[in-house]
This record gives structure tokens, sequence and C-alpha cells, in this order.
């Protein structure tokens, strides 16, 4: 079966990780990694890392058979997978952009906006860019409408 690209890359992590673990000599790496980029199958890969601790798992082998495969990767170099986003932050962004349709919405853009920043503080979830952008839209929305009702009571209050 053909590898990716992205197969060749974790043979590459698993070989800098046995070359930083001192099992690989310098020559040896070097020749590997090599090798490792100009692999088409899994075959060649598995030839590359399989007396590597971290040896590739090959997708056709049957799970349950035999003794267990390590996993393809080492912990430290899988990336860490990308926190939730706050659902309040999501809220209040829809809410500022409904503000030009239906103008009420600038208030619930506010409340939920802090409410969310108060959350992601709290839980380290993500959405912090959204909720600050609700809140923005929310506060230029009700500064416009404070600022037009100004206006109009300066005009009724000179004319009368």
């Amino acid at each position: 079966m053909r590898v990716s690209h992205a197969d060749r890359e974790r043979a590459v992590d698993v070989l800098k990780a046995g070359f930083a673990e001192g099992r690989l000599t310098q020559p040896e790496y070097e020749t590997r990694m090599t090798r490792a980029y100009k692999a088409q199958t899994y075959g060649e890969l598995h030839l590359l890392v399989g007396d590597l601790p971290q040896g590739i798992h090959h997708p056709q082998t049957p799970r349950g058979f035999g003794p267990p495969m390590a996993p393809a990767v080492p912990q430290t170099f899988l990336p860490t997978p990308a926190p939730p986003t706050n659902s309040s932050a999501v809220a209040s962004l829809v809410c500022g952009a409904l503000v030009p349709m239906v103008g009420i919405t600038c208030i619930p853009a506010v409340i939920l906006g802090h409410k969310a920043r108060a959350e992601i503080k709290r839980t380290g979830e993500s959405g912090d860019g959204m909720a600050v952008a609700g809140m923005v839209i929310g506060y230029l929305a009700i500064g416009t409408v404070a600022f037009i009702l100004l206006i109009v009571a300066m005009v009724a209050s000179s004319s009368a």
C-alpha cells in the first residue's frame, strides 16, 4: 500500500526520536532519513523504523493478533488537540452580526460577550476573538443609538 506525505513525516519523527535517544548513529540517521523521504510503500517505511520502539503501524495489520503495537509516533510529536470553542462566544458574535437587521440584539451581544470571556478565562476554551467582536459590535450599536437619541433630544429642545 502506498504511503502519504503524512506517513513519511510520522516515520521521520520516529527516526528523530530514535536519534535523540541515542538509538541511531549520525550516518545511520541521515541514511534512514533520506530513504524515508523516498519511500513509496508502508513496507519500505517499516524497514526503516521497525527496529525502533515507536515503529509505524501498518494499516492492514489486524488488531488483537500478536503483541500490542506501539503508537506510530511518540506522544511528544503528536499535535495537541484544539480546545473547543465557547458557545457563548459564538452566540455573542451571531447577535452582533444580527444588529443591522434586528437592532435589539446589541444588548445580548454585549452580555454574552462578557459571559463568554469569563468562561474562556476559567475553562481555557477558544473563541475569545468572537466574544470581543460581538461585544464591540454591541457597544458600537448601543453608542450609536445613544448618540442619535442625544441629537434628537437636542434638536427637539432647541425647536421648542
